[in-house]
């Protein structure tokens, strides 16, 4: 999921430099919508992790 967080950024840096701000603007958003998409549940599976603990077999 962070490789499409990156290919956002790059794609809105490069759009930035050429002066196409519309879609650099709608490719941070995006970007920044992803990241904390992943970054949520990133958090909920490791509350979930830390709440079932480890299990001995």
């Amino acid at each position: 999921m962070f490789s499409w967080v990156v290919t956002f950024l790059f794609i809105a840096l490069i759009a930035g430099i050429l002066g196409f701000g519309g879609v650099a603007g709608a490719s941070i958003e995006i970007a920044k919508a992803i990241f904390f998409i992943a970054l949520v549940l990133f958090l909920i599976s490791a509350i979930v992790g830390l709440v079932r603990g480890r299990r001995r077999i």
